[in-house]
């Protein structure tokens, strides 16, 4: 009888607390989680898919742990508007103060193109938006949500720019060099011409001819490669006659195939977001009574790209086994010491333009949660909003931890 008293008291101190605490929910008296942070970073790169790791740092302001049935955390990655990673979470379970909660998804490489002509069509400028929301059935269903606004710019064309003079040798037999030199060099992109399928290049060429008779240039051809990745190539039969001791500026137009780039892709992240941009030109020239191929260093192009997109590459090096250089994509542990309440399952849905594939098997644990800062070729700003839209009224339990925690289930 003493055993089934204690009994009793005990579920009335639990339906009392459970009440009490919903009404406090309801009166706002307890807080409703909110976004503390979104962190994002390459954690594996194959030759269809890029999966992208996501740490959400979720805040409960409450002094007491909060099981949230009815509560999704949902978040977007885009670069000009081009779906990276999308993923939702239901169903958490917070302590109190900040928790991190893990998510992965795989973009498919097939959307790189989109995304670079985007680029290129903005002035080789990237707009990196995330967008983390937490909707709640507390307190009549509020959403707190985070934007980060990162912007990635690029000088991609403009380094062929230049006014050096260099000798152009023939390496011909019975040809003395130089037969001609370059003056200056100048590129834009073409924008005018600009499709998804193609990303052409105005390149020029100043040519000077020392001879004593003219050269005339019959051929231009160009091979474009990307991290040894051949992403264009081409021939030209313009034909540009350049008068002893005259100059004369030669059109080099090149073209780079953008269903090449998801390719591309996958060496610049093994690279750890380095590319290496190579044209390898041929002039074909004919003159002096001779005719003969130029293919000569000093016609070529090469830069080497560099980016950064989360900001956070030194911390989360993607490298050539494909993880995330922190010893495994799906088990870098807590920064902060403290991991993850949260052992709900993972859902990510397909876009219409099939840009997302599904989210992993859930076995990711927590990152630092922390929000990076951006390279110092970015700027990034982050906004948070609050809105609130009517939700049913649920009940609520409260139950005691092993450690003494109250834990409230909504």
């Amino acid at each position: 009888m003493l055993g089934l008293g204690r009994l009793k008291i005990v579920g009335v101190v639990v339906l009392v607390l459970g009440l009490a605490a919903g009404g406090a929910f309801a009166l706002g008296v307890l807080g409703v989680p909110s976004v503390e942070g979104v962190q994002n970073h390459f954690a594996g790169v194959s030759d269809e898919t890029t999966t992208v790791h996501t740490n959400l740092t979720v805040n409960n302001p409450n002094p007491v742990g909060v099981s949230l049935g009815g509560t999704a955390v949902n978040y977007t990655v885009s670069m000009n508007d081009v779906p990276i990673a999308s993923g939702d979470k239901q169903g958490l379970s917070l302590s109190t103060g900040n928790t991190t909660i893990p998510f992965s998804t795989r973009m498919r490489n097939e959307q790189i193109p989109a995304w670079w002509h985007t680029h290129i069509e903005n002035g080789e400028t990237t707009r990196v938006l995330i967008d983390a929301q937490v909707t709640s059935s507390l307190a009549g269903g509020r959403s707190v949500s985070l934007t980060q606004d990162e912007t990635i710019e690029t000088d991609i064309v403009g380094q062929f720019n230049s006014s050096e003079t260099r000798p152009v040798d023939a390496n011909q037999p019975l040809i003395s060099d130089p037969v001609l030199y370059i003056n200056e060099t100048s590129g834009s992109w073409d924008r005018a011409n600009l499709t998804e399928s193609e990303t052409p290049m105005d390149l020029d060429f100043t040519v000077y001819n020392p001879k004593s008779y003219p050269y005339t240039v019959s051929k231009i051809g160009y091979t474009v490669s990307m991290n040894d990745v051949t992403v264009g190539d081409g021939e030209t039969e313009k034909g540009y006659t350049i008068g002893p001791g005259e100059t004369e500026t030669i059109e080099a137009d090149t073209v780079i195939r953008n269903d090449r780039l998801d390719e591309w892709w996958v060496t610049h992240l093994e690279r750890n977001q380095v590319t290496d941009l190579y044209i390898d030109f041929y002039f074909v020239l004919e003159g002096g009574g001779e005719s003969f191929r130029i293919d000569s260093d000093a016609i070529d192009y090469q830069k080497t790209i560099e980016t950064d997109i989360f900001g956070n590459k030194a911390e989360y090096p993607t490298g050539t086994n494909g993880s995330d250089g922190s010893g495994s994509g799906d088990d870098a542990e807590d920064g902060s010491g403290s991991e993850s309440t949260a052992t709900e399952t993972e859902t990510a849905t397909e876009t219409d333009d099939g840009g997302l594939l599904g989210g992993d098997d859930g076995t990711a644990t927590d990152g630092d949660g922390s929000a990076e800062t951006a390279t110092a070729t970015s700027t990034e700003t982050a906004t948070a909003t609050e809105t609130a839209t009517p939700t049913d009224d649920g009940g609520s339990t409260a139950t005691e931890t092993d450690d003494g925690i109250l834990s409230l289930a909504v």
